[in-house]
């Protein structure tokens, strides 16, 4: 008995070759529409859908492949009689292959088409054919991937397609109708501005596999969402990412994202900042944020929201860097930072602000929270003694800082520059002492204590006074308040609230 192929694709690569092969092992082609056309004028002999259907398209092509003898010919079972003799009576002919990929839905949303050009983009006939021949992969291949044309040929050829391979075929088909099926339930949802929909259909698409994960025994990849606006960068130099380089890259550009008219630099170990500076070019900010902590940056990744220049780039490289990750670099600083080959190197392109979700996967749910785009709701100071504006300047400085810390935490600050980082601890004292203990040769004189949280108790502005801190920001909201401006009062240290919170788990 002759085989039938159904060929109906939007991405036309490799398709004539494809159905030459077909044809050249004894397969009957249907074809629809462009695909017919493009077939048959490089001479491919095919049958247009019409003859097969006995009807003809309507509705602008709205329907032309929902039909019996579409849907018969993919999914009666060729091992069942019943099926067979139904379709014998019929006179519903097998479908034996089904090659269909689908309509540009994303395509036609991301270039900011009407609407209604969108919804003639939704695919009706061709993911139902996918997901017949799918449901049917004993008895029907089907193909969704130019990519699998060689592949099928080659096994034809031979006769050597297998279970295996039918299988793996159906799980990417369903795998793209789902994915197919969920951009546009994302897109629904974000005009009908359904922010926490009762079915949140997530999608993402492979990027790259990655060498490990966390830890060498782990295995990783890395995945995008479809219609986030991605930070883009350019690799220009050294060894691949790893899990740990983007989980930490990621970091870094947290917090150059809270920045849009100062030059700032932020070093990053294990996802904290260990030193943040601000300076009117990348040197200046860079001599700021490794002064910061000489030690903890130490095989970290540093960003700057600038250019690099020689001397930045002389100074980046007397230390052992993972990643620099920059706006730009100058000849001079590219050829510096090149002599060690296996640093990473990359050229941010933009530092886009626009993701809407923050998530969590935790054992089979996923928490879903807003991104923590604010900093602060009003500034209230309520202590006798004023902070000066520099201080104020630095309580903010600080708090863009301190939001992307792992909580407990508290960062202690002064014109620009990060002092003591203290973070990730159970309670916020230890945070302090641990900041404090782990730069005690420093002057705290003048300086701005920054936390994410309130002060349960007034042991922090007491250890504060000790090295000479003259102001402190918290979100307030303790029911001991009293006892720490009181503390502030009698030390003479303002304290501003800030009244947002900072939790970061």
């Amino acid at each position: 008995m002759t085989k039938r192929a159904l060929i109906s694709v939007t991405n036309k690569d490799g398709i004539v070759e494809f159905a030459k092969n077909l044809c050249s092992l004894g397969y009957e082609i249907i074809s629809t529409g462009n695909t017919y056309k493009v077939l048959r004028e490089n001479g491919v002999d095919t049958i247009l859908i019409d003859e097969v259907t006995k009807f003809p398209e309507i509705l602008d092509g709205r329907v032309k492949t929902l039909n019996p003898y579409i849907h018969g010919g993919i999914l009666f079972k060729r091992d069942n009689d019943q099926h067979v003799n139904t379709v014998n009576e019929l006179d519903i002919q097998s479908i034996d292959m089904v090659v269909v990929n689908l309509y540009k839905f994303k395509e036609t949303v991301k270039s900011g088409k009407s609407h209604e050009e969108i919804i003639e983009n939704i695919d009706i006939g061709g993911p139902s054919m996918i997901r017949s021949a799918a449901k049917n992969y004993k008895d029907v291949l089907v193909v969704v991937d130019p990519s699998d044309y060689d592949f099928i040929i080659s096994k034809l050829k031979d006769n050597s397609i297998n279970i295996e391979d039918r299988l793996n075929l159906a799980f990417k088909a369903f795998s793209i109708t789902g994915h197919y099926d969920s951009l546009i339930s994302n897109y629904f949802a974000q005009i009908t501005n359904e922010k926490y929909p009762q079915y949140l259909n997530l999608t993402f698409e492979k990027e790259s596999n990655l060498r490990y994960g966390e830890n060498p025994h782990q295995s990783a990849s890395l995945y995008k969402e479809t219609f986030a606006e991605l930070i883009d960068f350019e690799q220009i130099n050294g060894k691949e990412l790893s899990f740990n380089n983007i989980n930490d890259l990621n970091g870094a550009i947290e917090i150059l994202k809270e920045f849009d008219d100062e030059v700032v630099a932020v070093g990053i170990k294990h996802t904290n900042p260990c030193g943040v500076g601000v300076g009117k070019n990348s040197l200046e900010a860079f001599t700021k944020c490794f002064k910061s902590d000489e030690v903890s940056i130490f095989g970290g990744i540093v960003g700057i929201n600038s250019v690099v220049d020689k001397e930045t780039a002389n100074l980046l490289n007397a230390i052992f860097l993972e990643i620099v990750a920059a706006y730009d670099y100058t000849d001079e600083a590219l050829q510096i930072l090149k002599t060690k080959k296996n640093l990473r190197i990359l050229k941010i392109k933009n530092l886009d602000k626009s993701g809407e979700y923050d998530l969590k996967y935790c054992d089979g749910r996923l928490l879903v929270q807003d991104k923590n785009k604010s900093l602060y709701d009003d500034l209230e100071i309520v202590t006798n003694k004023q902070p000066t504006e520099n201080e104020i300047e630095d309580m903010k400085f600080g708090m863009k800082i301190v939001k992307h810390m792992k909580s407990n935490a508290v960062a202690i600050v002064k014109n620009g520059q990060t002092l003591a980082l203290g973070p990730g601890q159970t309670s916020r004292i230890w945070a302090l002492e641990n900041a404090l203990s782990n730069n005690k040769e420093k002057n705290f004189e003048g300086s701005v204590l920054v936390s994410d949280a309130f002060f349960p108790f007034d042991d922090c502005v007491r250890l504060a006074a000790k090295y000479k801190v003259s102001a402190i920001i918290q979100p307030g909201g303790s029911i001991n308040d009293k006892d720490s401006i009181n503390a502030c009062n009698e030390l003479g240290i303002s304290m501003v609230f800030s009244k947002i919170r900072h939790f970061k788990h």
